[in-house]
């Protein structure tokens, strides 16, 4: 029998030929928020918004170049790209591309800006193949190609760290949502105040995700509660998250407000989610 490990990049292969030799279709956005497009604002430190309303994109700036976490749809390319230039930076000079999970509306745009700015894509190893064949292997979801294929330049575990131009950002394996999700914490200063900043994937269970196993993904419920515990114990100053609901940004910053880090002090915003998210899963594992 032909173990495993070498097996897997045959199996890479075989998904991203799927991916590339496939029709893109994105599913239909219906919810006006994940397109409409968000004043870009400085959120703390060297830290910026520069997503839609709903589908939060974070640029971090550096002196070596800058690195983006997630593009929401495909239609944000050029969203981003203007908000980005909006606050004074050069779209090319994003180096790195990251991403808290490979769903199409949080890397819809990621080969588009992939491919205009020579960036190199980071993700989560256990993603990488639904990122690498658009979505196609996606255990819940897949079936069709919804955004175009991405291959990542480098593959990312647990604990591992980013770093550029003074940056070190860690990336935390949360999984559930997907195999492969992803939070990330790391420090940003204002020349006053550093603040420990955590983007969060938060674990929202999937409609067509099945408890406490499924044949695509055996481990689901352990996942999911392995991240709600880790969650739970990590230590911030700021949260965000994929989608601005999730982190109420309609209540903390409105466009055209003054620059303001406290806004997003919220321990209990937090706390709240996440007691939310355990008793989803509670319910799920008794159906």
């Amino acid at each position: 029998m032909t173990p495993i490990n070498k097996l897997l990049p045959l199996l890479l292969l075989l998904v991203t030929f799927l991916g590339t030799n496939a029709q893109v279709k994105e599913p239909r956005i219906t919810d006006s928020s994940w397109v409409k497009p968000y004043p870009p604002f400085r959120i703390a430190g060297n830290l910026y918004y520069v997503g839609t309303y709903d589908l939060a994109s974070y640029l971090i700036t550096t002196p070596k170049g800058h690195i983006l976490i997630n593009t929401g749809c495909a239609a944000s390319a050029k969203t981003i790209r203007q908000s980005v230039e909006s606050l004074g930076f050069k779209f090319t000079d994003i180096k790195i591309l990251l991403a808290t999970h490979a769903h199409y509306d949080h890397v819809g745009a990621m080969a588009a800006i992939k491919k205009a700015t020579g960036a190199k894509m980071m993700i989560n190893a256990a993603d990488a193949p639904v990122l690498a064949d658009g979505g196609y292997s996606d255990y819940a979801i897949g079936g069709s190609v919804m955004f175009v294929p991405v291959q990542a330049d480098r593959l990312l575990h647990n604990l591992d760290t980013v770093k550029l131009g003074g940056m070190s950002i860690v990336l935390l394996h949360t999984p559930g949502h997907t195999k492969g999700a992803s939070s990330f914490l790391f420090d940003v200063n204002d020349g006053q105040h550093t603040y420990r900043v955590l983007i969060a994937n938060m674990p929202t269970i999937l409609s067509a995700a099945k408890f406490p196993s499924m044949p695509a993904y055996p481990g689901i419920a352990k996942d999911f509660k392995y991240t709600l515990d880790t969650l739970e114990k990590i230590h911030f100053d700021l949260w965000f998250a994929s989608h601005a609901s999730q982190f109420d940004l309609d209540k903390k910053h409105h466009p055209g407000d003054a620059y303001n880090p406290g806004a997003f002090r919220d321990q209990e915003g937090f706390d709240q989610e996440i007691n939310d998210l355990e008793q989803a899963y509670d319910k799920k594992m008794k159906n």
